[in-house]
């Protein structure tokens, strides 16, 4: 299975090229908002989403039959960004499972940035990318 083309599909929000590259016994796992998902149930979730979603998978890992990717992803608008670590389990060449955990992206927490701590791993864009 080719890791960044199921998530080019999955940022298009392509719908029935999301769904060649699971296993029909997949499922999805969103640990953050603790929500389990049917394929078709992710799929909707995803394509119906009310906007368009841009990233980048920014690191792939694969390790004992599993594939773990980090992948920045954000809306076209530049409203929202989010990092997401996703572990991915294959069966047959399909996905059979997939956690993962999504993380909003932001500021530096003012109590951090009081005690003049840390420095930015990249300089940020003006839009927050």
């Amino acid at each position: 299975m080719n890791i960044q083309q199921f998530w080019e599909s999955v940022l298009a929000q392509d719908e029935q090229k999301i769904r060649t590259y699971f296993h029909p016994k997949a499922y999805v796992n969103w640990h953050c908002t603790n929500e389990h998902f049917s394929v078709e149930e992710f799929i909707q979730a995803n394509c119906e989403y009310p906007g368009e979603w841009g990233g980048e998978v920014e690191r792939v890992v694969e390790t004992d039959g599993l594939t773990i990717t980090v992948t920045h992803v954000y809306t076209t608008d530049y409203t929202l960004s989010f990092h997401v670590t996703s572990f991915i389990r294959l069966q047959e060449d399909k996905i059979i499972s997939m956690d993962e955990y999504w993380a909003d992206d932001g500021d530096v927490p003012q109590w951090r940035k009081d005690k003049k701590i840390g420095q930015p791993i990249v300089e940020r864009r003006q839009d927050g990318l």
